[in-house]
């Protein structure tokens, strides 16, 4: 889901990720600061808890909560979400409190990444992504007016659902790649983060073992060269214009993951509300 906008989207993507991550701390610290039962006194907790032990199979409320996540993010029988971050964009491939959970099968694969690339949410996005080239005057090669815009607009959609199988449907099939990120939704701020991070490099395979994210790192790369020596403008045909193009999908992807992180605390705090 890139396109060829140069240092643009990157600085909207990150205003997004500053303003949701300024959301998230808050849930942290009342996470890591929420008092337990041992931290209370006699007279703070329930009198029906200080007269017997809670029943062991009584769930917490927290854990009611992170149920009631899991059924909503993975209320499909193929291990996908259907969940949206804010609601909108589509979170097909995060999984929430995942244990062992079965691997994707090739054609659960492709599925998903069709269903999310075609999305409805995915038409307007394009657009708005084409005009910001438009203003831009990115590629020239397009030119103005409508024919240029539609153009860009073709081309943005283009770039995006390439990646988007690669990455996560062709090179995941063939190299038994677990396209999911899986959140990890504990420990401290800047643990996650590098978690979230590092999952650009990581990925699991379908055994559910750690391995070099080929998937990500060189289908975003052969995505980036197909688009640019395919359907671009001769002028921008070039080794270094596909290199930008391969560093700002890895960019945007490292955006998007440590949000996918850090929404379903925001989901959260956004219900409670």
């Amino acid at each position: 889901m890139t396109d060829r906008l140069g240092v643009l989207p990157h600085v909207y993507f990150g205003a997004i990720l500053i303003n949701i991550l300024s959301l998230a701390c808050p849930v942290l610290a009342q996470q890591v600061y929420a008092p337990t039962q041992q931290d209370q006194s006699p007279g703070e907790g329930n009198q029906a808890t200080s007269q017997q032990p809670a029943s062991p199979e009584k769930p917490s409320p927290k854990q009611e909560a992170d149920k009631d996540d899991k059924n909503k993010t993975q209320a499909d029988q193929g291990g996908t979400s259907k969940d949206r971050l804010f609601y909108t964009l589509p979170n097909f491939l995060t999984v929430e409190n995942a244990g062992q959970i079965p691997p994707l099968t090739t054609g659960q694969k492709f599925r998903v990444v069709t269903r999310s690339s075609f999305d409805y949410v995915e038409f307007p996005w394009y657009g708005f992504l084409a005009g910001i080239s438009q203003a831009e005057n990115s590629e020239p090669g397009y030119g103005q007016g409508a024919a240029g815009y539609g153009k860009r607009y073709g081309a943005a959609f283009a770039d995006g659902t390439i990646e988007g199988f690669w990455t996560s449907a062709i090179f995941p099939s063939l190299l038994h790649q677990d396209p999911r990120f899986y959140q990890l939704g504990k420990g401290g701020f800047w643990h996650r983060t590098g978690y979230a991070i590092s999952r650009i490099f990581v990925t699991r395979t379908d055994s559910g073992s750690n391995q070099f994210n080929t998937s990500e790192i060189f289908g975003s790369a052969l995505s980036a060269g197909i688009s640019t020596y395919s359907y671009h403008p001769h002028a921008d045909k070039t080794l270094s214009n596909t290199a930008s193009v391969w560093s700002s999908q890895i960019g945007y992807d490292t955006i998007a993951i440590v949000v996918k992180e850090f929404w379903p605390d925001i989901r959260r705090k956004i219900s409670h509300k």
